[in-house]
């Protein structure tokens, strides 16, 4: 544990990690305490492009914890990142929600379904029938198809629900072709957070709740590896993965000294 805690560096997952639904989860703020006592240097990095860092702030307001915005990054504002170095027209069609559609105008793409050069799917409760037949007939004429982030399922008030790929899978199985995901585990996205704090990689823990988002994504970019068990993940499903965290705690509150 005192190798965990003399990281200069922590980027968190949100779900699952910070809080669950509507829910702080317990050693949350503990955790924040203790980051900001001892002068680490943090981010919350979620995969989830719905909301903008403002909207989650105010989230997090609601459940009494306040985290400044610089503190929170986005798949959303990845994939606009992305799109607008990757992009020649800077045009997109987008299945998702204002987070989303709201960091691709910050970047100048122009939102359209007039011969795109890309079709952009992100989380939205909107998803319907005639959004995924307009995407596919726009990705088979040569639309490039992005998807925000590679979880196929979240936690919500409701329990577990379908996350980005699922919700993009009928159009790839429809068209043949394969999305790419910006969010994490990609690379893009985790060095990204890693510049965002300035510092090297091996000078910080990647903490989450999923294997194969969370874990992966700090196991393949040469961060600490840390599961919490307050997600997703059970600590049984733990060995159906052929990489490991190097620890398994219960919550983030476990890392605060007692």
């Amino acid at each position: 544990m005192e190798k965990l805690r003399s990281k200069k560096g922590f980027i968190c997952d949100m779900d699952g990690v910070i809080y669950w639904g509507g829910r702080l989860l317990p050693g949350v703020k503990d955790f924040v305490e203790w980051l900001h006592r001892e002068n680490k240097e943090y981010l919350f990095l979620t995969n989830n492009s719905s909301q903008t860092p403002t909207e989650l702030r105010l989230k997090l307001q609601g459940m009494g914890l306040d985290i400044e915005e610089n503190h929170f990054y986005t798949s959303a504002l990845a994939t606009a990142r992305f799109v607008s170095e990757q992009s020649t027209d800077r045009s997109a069609y987008v299945i998702g929600d204002p987070g989303l559609v709201g960091a691709l105008y910050q970047h100048g793409i122009n939102i359209t379904d007039k011969n795109p050069e890309y079709v952009i799917v992100g989380e939205t409760p909107n998803y319907n029938y005639d959004a995924i037949c307009k995407a596919v007939t726009l990705v088979r004429n040569g639309s490039k198809l992005i998807g925000t982030n590679f979880d196929m399922t979240g936690p919500s008030n409701r329990g577990i629900i379908p996350a980005c790929r699922a919700l993009i899978s009928p159009i790839e199985m429809a068209t043949g072709k394969q999305a790419y995901f910006v969010g994490k585990p990609n690379p893009l996205m985790m060095r990204t957070g890693l510049r965002m704090l300035g510092i090297h990689s091996e000078e910080a823990a990647m903490i989450g709740d999923r294997m194969d988002t969370d874990i992966i994504g700090g196991v393949e970019s040469g961060m600490d590896p840390i599961l919490v068990l307050s997600g997703i993940t059970s600590r049984e499903e733990v060995d159906l993965f052929p990489y490991r965290p190097r620890l398994i705690l219960e919550g983030v509150g476990d890392i605060v000294p007692r």
